[in-house]
């Protein structure tokens, strides 16, 4: 069978859920909102705040949680997309003032990152207010010296069948 690449078939694969992609990891270059767009809306509704670890992304949905690792020095945060842009061609996200404080970019303006979907680890299992109150019974942790061992099971039949 012979796939023919079209633009359709391309925008139809570009649309799909990152989570269905077997790993998302972008190389580029990421800048810091400036200090003025602190306490404007963002493109999802919320008012930024320069002090929350988000960042803009162009495609990415709202709520994505992404891991960012600046290549120079290593460190890491992990934010999540709350806006869009940025809008050039250069860069590939634009970090809060936390996160690029956290990467230690705010002296350069920019620097080249890594990034990475994050997802969280979820409590599987969790008590209800109720079911906190129970009382638990109290265990004996305390370590016994053995000095003998039992002998195994095929230990005996042996001895019992060499008699």
């Amino acid at each position: 069978m012979r796939i023919i690449i079209t633009p359709l078939l391309l925008f139809v694969l570009s649309t799909l859920p990152i989570t269905s992609r077997a790993q998302f990891l972008l190389k580029g270059k990421a800048s810091y909102y400036h200090d003025a767009l602190h306490g404007n809306k963002m493109s999802n509704g919320e008012i930024y705040n320069r002090n929350k670890l988000t960042c803009a992304h162009l495609k990415l949905p709202f709520g994505t949680m992404l891991k960012v690792r600046n290549i120079r020095n290593n460190k890491e945060v992990i934010v999540e997309v709350t806006d869009r842009g940025p809008f050039s061609k250069r860069y590939i996200l634009d970090l809060s003032r936390a996160a690029a404080d956290s990467l230690g970019i705010i002296g350069k303006g920019f620097a080249r990152v890594e990034i990475s979907l994050y997802t969280p680890a979820k409590v599987p299992f969790r008590l209800s207010e109720e079911e906190t109150n129970i009382e638990l019974p109290e265990l004996d942790l305390q370590y016994h010296l053995v000095d003998i061992y039992p002998d195994p099971i095929w230990i005996n039949f042996n001895k019992e069948t060499t008699k």
